[in-house]
C-alpha cells in the first residue's frame, strides 16, 4: 500500500516531539518514514530490549504495557518509541498490535543524519523534549 506524502506530514505533525517543525521539515522527516504492517499478535517492541524504531499509528490498534500493567491503548495517530530516535537506551514499555495495524515507522539512524544535515529539527526536537523533562513546579 502506497501511502502519500501529505498524509504522512499531517500524521506526523501531531506528534508532540515533532509538532513545532515547520512544514518543509515535516516532509523532510516524512520522506524518511516508512509504511510497515503488522498482524494482531506482534510485537513492535519490547521492554528491556534495546530498539530503534519509532511508530506512528495509521490505521489500527496496540496496546503498550509496562511489566506486564496496561499503559495505554493506540489507535490511529497514537505513537510509541520516541525515546529511540533520540538515544540508545532500553526500551521503556512493549507494544503489540491488538488488529492488523498500519504504521509510519521513523529509525534513529535516518532521523540523525537528518537533524546533523537539518539543525532547526534537532533544535526543535530537543526543545520539545525539555519542554516534557522539566518539572511544572518549583
Amino acid at each position: 500500500m502506497q501511502f502519500r506524502k501529505d498524509a504522512k506530514i499531517q500524521l506526523i505533525a501531531k506528534v508532540p516531539l515533532l509538532s513545532n517543525c515547520s512544514k518543509s521539515e515535516l516532509g523532510r522527516i516524512a520522506s524518511l518514514a516508512d509504511l510497515v504492517e503488522f498482524r494482531e499478535g506482534d510485537t513492535l517492541m519490547r521492554e528491556g530490549r534495546h530498539g530503534a524504531e519509532f511508530f506512528i499509528v495509521v490505521k489500527g490498534t496496540a496496546r503498550v504495557t509496562k511489566g506486564g500493567r496496561k499503559l495505554a491503548d493506540l489507535g490511529a495517530g497514537g505513537f510509541a518509541g520516541e525515546i529511540a530516535l533520540l538515544a540508545d537506551v532500553k526500551r521503556t514499555a512493549t507494544v503489540v498490535a491488538t488488529s492488523p495495524l498500519q504504521t509510519l515507522v521513523l529509525t534513529r539512524p535516518g532521523f540523525s543524519n537528518l537533524m546533523r544535515d537539518v539543525p532547526s529539527i534537532g533544535i526543535k526536537v530537543l526543545a520539545e523534549v525539555g519542554r516534557r523533562l522539566a518539572p511544572t513546579t518549583i
